[in-house]
C-alpha cells in the first residue's frame, strides 16, 4: 500500500489512472539504432547506386518501414486499443493512395514536357525587377 500514496488524484480527489511505459529502454534504443541505419541506407541507396525507376519505390518502402518502427514503438501502438490503430493506419492508407495516384497521373505527360517548344528568349526577369527597370 505504501505505493498508493504516491498516485495522482483529481482536483475531486478521484484516483488518476497512471501511465506505465509499456517498452523498454532496449527496444527503444533499438529502434533507434534500426531507424539510424535505414536512414543510412536510403542515403547510400540514393548516392551511390543508380536504381533507374525504381529508385523511388525503394525510397518509399524504406520511408515506410522507418514510419512502422516510430509509429508501433515510438507512438505506443503495438500495446494501443485497436480502434485506435485502425484510425491511424487508415489515414496511412489514405496518404499512399494519394501518393500512389499522384505518382502514377506524372507518368502521361512527361513527353508533353520533353516535346514542348524551348522559351530560351523569353523574359526570365522576376515581375518586380522589371518595374524598377522601366
Amino acid at each position: 500500500m505504501a505505493h498508493d500514496s504516491h498516485q495522482q488524484v483529481s482536483a475531486e480527489g478521484t484516483p488518476l489512472p497512471s501511465f506505465n511505459h509499456p517498452i523498454s529502454v532496449t527496444t527503444l534504443l533499438a529502434t533507434f539504432a534500426a531507424l539510424v541505419m535505414f536512414t543510412i541506407v536510403t542515403v547510400v541507396v540514393a548516392k551511390s547506386l543508380p536504381m533507374g525507376r525504381f529508385e523511388i519505390w525503394v525510397s518509399l518502402g524504406i520511408a515506410t518501414v522507418k514510419a512502422l518502427l516510430v509509429m508501433l514503438f515510438f507512438m505506443h501502438m503495438l500495446h494501443d486499443k485497436p480502434f485506435n490503430v485502425l484510425i491511424f493506419i487508415s489515414g496511412f492508407v489514405f496518404a499512399a493512395l494519394f501518393m500512389g495516384l499522384t505518382l502514377s497521373d506524372s507518368e502521361h505527360y512527361q513527353d508533353d514536357i520533353r516535346a514542348a517548344p524551348s522559351f530560351e528568349g523569353a523574359q526570365t526577369t522576376p515581375i518586380l525587377a522589371r518595374g524598377a527597370e522601366e
